[in-house]
């Protein structure tokens, strides 16, 4: 097989490279795949097949076709396969069908984001079925359309938030829709995941309670990318049985992978460890490389900051050597006002822009055809989000390239150099937990508000659900009848419910000289983002935070260029409140998973040169927050630690060290990112007794992460041990045992103890089923 596009594009990548410098660890070829074509159903209207037809679609593939007669025959179904299979298409087909053969049948589609919604109500439109009466009801929405769309729209884009904040607290004034109410579109469904997920899906019970208020009962129709258990997990987040379709026949591209491992540099971070070139750094150097060679590329890196970052590194490459390409590249993320947003996504569809830096906002769907690179800058949490981002290349049967540049991060350098983890292991399950009471009684507060819960819904909730009742009736959130519970307070309580668990209203950054508003951050990460001193970048424009006021959901900025970065310092303490599995083994070695209180505090941050040199610690004075979660934790004792040659003042940089590990090790098992959970570790826990390493979700009542954690215990610790063993540092550094997210500035970290302590504990639990 002869070479394609993207391997000429491999290959003008690297001849860029200095001479001697080879980051690539593993190039793999996929080859090309044929479409399956099959006929448009017996009951498809000739003016949809017209209008498909118009819009360059002649046939579907088979994998469309298939789903849509399931979901038209009355089937919730779900469709897990690949980016740019047409997925859209699989639902409009029976969706629309059913609003032309039914004037009065509505629809509902929703969106984990914005820019996803926006963009499929374009397709939409553009079949030029004016009768549709498609319209977008989000946080977008102006106030003077919303009448109209309640009033007159017969499909209703909107996104998880504005059903529970806007719409389910208002049914009565949607009663016509939910009357009529045929089909409910779930896009994206497996980004569902963790608290976010496990709220969602009591929302879409919620949904389905007061569709059937008014008499109807909506098929669901579920797009997802590829998934373990799609139909289990389908299932579980619209609460019934959903029949999975996951035979892709869509035409796909060749497509090369490269896994690239950025080089070190002269530069030495913390205890003398070499420091590599940043995976957002190298981003921009291959964005540019690509633009200056015509390809439209995407990279999607991990942060909003390291977007900008991106961005603004490849424009500076571009501007010395082709300053008209310099502004053909752009940052797109989340936290950007909606005006900007719009831009951008059109600037993208007319190829205006021949480069973006992306967080995962355009990972999820928005249609950008013609893509010939990706750049995926830091392994994304998922295998299905890395594929999801990889398939963004090649679209239409084009030949494409896609880099994976790897963090200087545990679980990146394993990766790269482990491809078979990357290319030949299947992807993850989604991990949701409805049962959380954390999520499920705010919820049941809610649905109780939008209608009277009776004995006979209770069974849609979960096992739990009355109990979680009985707590909430005593508090006086709610009163329990003859006829079931109902709301007592005259205001509802939607707005007080975070179902991203972002941790309460949004945080407006606003420049204090001409009261601009900038974009938002979740109060949730306020203390640690835009704590006062805190350097702030947005659009690639720096600015410098003066005030946080938490009260007033507010951050004052000023415009500045500061020499250094500022990185957060924080106090952690963990409490075990109930534990819910104990296992013993040799030596003293226990292995629990339980629910934990971890209070942390923002007590400080140090401000960073460019070579990672810091220039000072300054103190903060913010308040102390507290999580209720559950965790998995490991003790062992004294003695062992002393047998395996780990001596008493080693034992915090040890347990230390391997906390950090686990956690970047954790995502190989969990459908989470090191971001989704944390850790704290301590030679002496005063409700262990013991030396302790805790790893625990960052989500009230936990996301399910630490329990699958819990689940492939020895799996995930060998994974540990082997990723410090063989990483080639002295003390340890980034790509080991050093975390970005460290309140503690990785001190004190112990490679090597921490290398014993794991065998240790592997040795203790070898033979055991943990990981069952």
């Amino acid at each position: 097989m002869g070479e394609h596009r993207g391997d000429l594009l491999l290959k003008r990548v690297v001849a860029g490279l200095p001479p001697g410098e080879d980051p690539i660890t593993h190039v793999a070829s996929l080859p090309a795949r044929p479409a399956g074509v099959a006929p448009w159903p017996s009951w498809t209207p000739p003016e949809l097949v017209a209008a498909f037809g118009s819009c360059g679609v002649p046939a579907p593939w088979a994998h469309q076709a298939k789903a849509a007669s399931l979901a038209h025959s009355g089937r919730h179904v779900v469709l897990a396969t690949g980016t740019g299979s047409g997925k859209s298409l699989a639902y409009q087909l029976p969706v629309i069908t059913a609003l032309l053969s039914d004037r009065r049948a509505t629809a509902l589609y929703l969106s984990p984001t914005k820019a996803l919604g926006a963009d499929q109500l374009r397709a939409v439109q553009g079949l030029g079925l004016a009768d549709l009466r498609a319209a977008s009801y989000d946080g977008d929405t102006p106030m003077a359309e919303r009448d109209w769309v309640r009033a007159h729209s017969r499909w209703v884009f909107t996104n998880p938030d504005m059903l529970h904040r806007g719409v389910l607290p208002s049914h009565a004034r949607w009663a016509q829709f939910f009357r009529h109410l045929r089909y409910v579109v779930i896009d994206e469904c497996h980004s569902y995941r963790g608290l976010f997920g496990s709220h969602v899906a009591l929302l879409m019970r919620r949904l389905r309670r007061v569709a059937a208020r008014y008499g109807s009962s909506p098929v669901f129709v579920l797009a997802s990318a590829t998934v373990s258990d799609p139909a289990v997990s389908a299932s579980r987040l619209c609460g019934a049985d959903c029949v999975a379709v996951t035979d892709d026949r869509s035409p796909r591209g060749a497509r090369t992978v490269a896994l690239w491992e950025p080089p070190l540099t002269e530069l030495t971070g913390e205890n003398g460890a070499p420091i590599r070139r940043s995976a957002g750094a190298e981003a921009s150097r291959i964005m540019a490389d690509l633009v200056i060679e015509g390809a439209r590329t995407l990279a999607f890196v991990r942060s909003r900051r390291g977007a900008e970052l991106a961005a603004l590194g490849a424009r500076r490459i571009l501007s010395e050597v082709d300053p008209e390409l310099e502004p053909r590249v752009a940052a797109y993320r989340a936290g950007y006002l909606p005006e900007e947003r719009r831009e951008l996504e059109a600037a993208l569809a007319t190829g205006e822009l021949l480069g973006v830096a992306s967080t995962n906002a355009l990972e999820l769907g928005v249609d950008i055809a013609g893509l010939d690179a990706v750049v995926v800058a830091g392994y994304p949490g998922t295998l299905a989000s890395f594929w999801q981002q990889a398939g963004r290349a090649g679209r239409g049967g084009d030949g494409a390239l896609v880099v994976f540049v790897a963090r200087d991060d545990p679980l990146d350098t394993y990766l790269v150099h482990h491809p078979a983890a990357v290319l030949d292991r299947p992807v993850e399950a989604t991990v949701t937990d409805p049962g959380n009471p954390y999520v499920l009684a705010p919820q049941l507060a809610c649905a109780a508000a939008e209608l009277p819960l009776t004995p006979a819904c209770l069974p849609a909730f979960g096992p739990t659900a009355e109990a979680v009742l009985a707590d909430l009736t005593r508090d006086g959130v709610l009163r329990k009848r003859p006829t079931g519970w109902y709301w007592t307070s005259p205001d509802r309580p939607h707005a007080d419910v975070d179902i991203r668990g972002s941790g309460g209203e949004q945080i407006a950054l606003v420049e204090a000289d001409s009261g601009r508003m900038l974009g938002t951050v979740g109060a949730g990460s306020a203390c640690a983002t835009v704590h006062p001193g805190a350097v702030y970048l947005h659009q690639g424009v720096s600015f410098v935070v003066d005030e946080l006021d938490l009260d007033a959901c507010l951050a004052m900025v000023h415009q500045e260029t500061p020499d250094w970065s500022t990185s957060p310092r924080e106090d952690v303490d963990i409490v075990v409140l109930n534990v819910l599995s104990r296992a013993d083994f040799p030596g003293g070695v226990t292995v629990c998973f339980g629910e934990v209180a971890v209070t942390s505090q923002v007590v400080g941050y140090l401000r960073r040169l460019p070579s990672g040199e810091v220039l000072d610690q300054i103190p903060l004075d913010l308040p102390p927050q507290t999580l209720h979660t559950r965790a998995v934790w490991y003790t062992l004792p004294e003695a062992l630690l002393a047998s395996a040659g780990v001596q008493p003042h080693r034992i915090p940089g040890a347990l230390h060290a391997a906390e950090h590990a686990a956690i970047g090790l954790l995502p190989l098992f969990a459908t989470c990112d090191r971001w989704d959970i944390g850790g704290v570790s301590t030679d002496w826990h005063p409700d262990t007794g013991h030396p302790t390493v805790f790893v625990h979700d960052g989500a009230p009542g936990g996301a399910g992460f630490a329990e699958r954690g819990h689940t492939a215990l020895t799996a995930w610790l060998s994974a540990t041990h082997e990723a410090i063993t063989s990483c080639e540092c002295l003390l340890g550094c980034p790509s080991c045992v050093q975390s970005p997210k460290c309140g503690n500035g990785n001190e004190p970290l112990d490679k090597e103890a921490a290398v014993a302590v794991l065998h240790a504990v592997l040795t203790a639990i070898a033979g055991d089923a943990l990981d069952a």
